[in-house]
């Protein structure tokens, strides 16, 4: 019997490319510092599954999951959800880091650091 698949589930396919296609801008402006490992030579990837949820960012060499957090981010119910996500991925062995869009803008550099201080 083999083992369910954990990352990038064929069921969530078409939705996480309709994501890569349609990023926010805070994603996107992050992107083109992640992309093509201009970060420390590593690899991340954009919306990339892992169980039945679908992270912004991903680093499989450091077990690492990056979120931009927008203004729907900052009511109880999706506060709640998010936390409820971010349990999961540390019970995986996951590393989680959350940005706010607009730091991502206006503190790239820090934002930057902070993931590298995330690497091994």
């Amino acid at each position: 019997m083999s083992k369910p698949r954990l990352h990038t589930k064929i069921e969530l396919q078409g939705y996480w490319r309709v994501l890569r296609g349609n990023l926010t801008p805070a994603e996107a402006f992050l992107w083109t510092h992640l992309k093509s490992r201009q970060l420390e030579n590593k690899r991340f990837t954009r919306q990339h599954s892992i169980g039945h949820y679908i992270v912004d960012f991903y680093c499989a060499s450091e077990n690492l999951i990056i979120e931009l957090d927008g203004q729907g981010h900052f009511n109880p119910e999706v506060q709640e959800y998010d936390c409820k996500r971010t349990l999961y991925f540390e019970s995986l062995g996951y590393k989680v880091i959350r940005f706010e869009n607009k730091f991502v803008f206006d503190g790239l550099p820090s934002v930057l650091k902070e993931i590298t201080e995330c690497f091994s």
